[in-house]
């Protein structure tokens, strides 16, 4: 589906589409190599809003329509002062999502450039599914333009300070095999395949009890602005409602019969 022309996004910039438990968000500006202008970034907010209120939806995955990912913002609508780019400190990122911590995860099926707020918006995602002709990197470097996307947060605590000023200095793009041993990429595939491997790996993700997964993903992201002893307590609070939700319970129940044994997810 795609929201009408009154609202953010108008003329359907932003695509969603619902297959089973996964949530599709595509952007759909090709002509401009799916780069984002303020309206465009509003839908893709809203898109994830959506599927993060959605209680029959388990993973969302955000790709890019046309043979790219995303070359982030609009740069040429921001040289013509149409689409102007919306910095503050409060309220969502620039680029919509980058702010949001959603409840659930978002695979990126990356194809053709993510750079510049596009590599952000990868960043943001919990993984990254790429095709080994992927490009990731800081081109807006080549501009002035700054990070502002929680790029030079995300990208060290990702791969690393050394990797991170390697492309955050020299807006250099990587991919394929590079990509994967950085960090950058979970999974390669070859290329017009990213979509296709992130939706199976959606499926298993889908697959497995959801408030151990949701409860652990959460905890992993909110232990970075913990102490060591306060995260170890958030950890421990969330684990006790997962125990107390009777999940653990079946769990154990079906590794007592047998299933979902010697690593096996076929049959959980």
């Amino acid at each position: 589906m795609s929201y009408n022309a009154d609202s953010p996004n108008e003329a359907g910039v932003i695509l969603t589409e619902r297959q089973g438990t996964t949530f599709v968000v595509t952007i759909n500006r090709p002509e401009v190599r799916n780069a984002l202008d303020s309206l465009a970034a509003s839908a893709l907010a809203q898109a994830f809003r959506e599927f993060d209120g959605d209680d029959a939806l388990a993973v969302a995955i955000l790709t890019g329509n046309g043979g790219n990912f995303c070359a982030g913002f609009d740069l040429k609508a921001v040289a013509e002062g149409s689409r102007m780019l919306q910095v503050s400190e409060e309220g969502d990122g620039p680029l919509g999502v980058t702010r949001m911590l959603l409840s659930k995860p978002v695979i990126a099926a990356v194809e053709g450039y993510a750079v510049a707020g596009g590599l952000e918006i990868a960043l943001w995602c919990d993984l990254r599914v790429a095709a080994e002709n992927a490009t990731f990197g800081v081109f807006n470097r080549r501009w002035g333009v700054p990070l502002v996307d929680g790029g030079t947060i995300r990208l060290p605590r990702l791969i690393g300070q050394s990797h991170a000023l390697d492309l955050i200095l020299t807006g250099r793009g990587v991919s394929g095999q590079e990509a994967l041993s950085m960090g950058l990429a979970n999974r390669l595939t070859r290329p017009g395949e990213a979509l296709t491997a992130a939706l199976t790996l959606a499926n298993e993700l889908a697959r497995f009890p959801q408030n151990g997964l949701r409860s652990d993903r959460l905890s992993a992201y909110e232990q970075w602005s913990l102490s060591w002893p306060d995260a170890l307590r958030n950890e421990t609070r969330q684990g006790l409602d997962v125990l107390g939700s009777g999940e653990s319970v079946e769990g154990a129940k079906r590794f007592a019969s047998g299933r979902g044994r010697h690593g096996s997810t076929s049959d959980i």
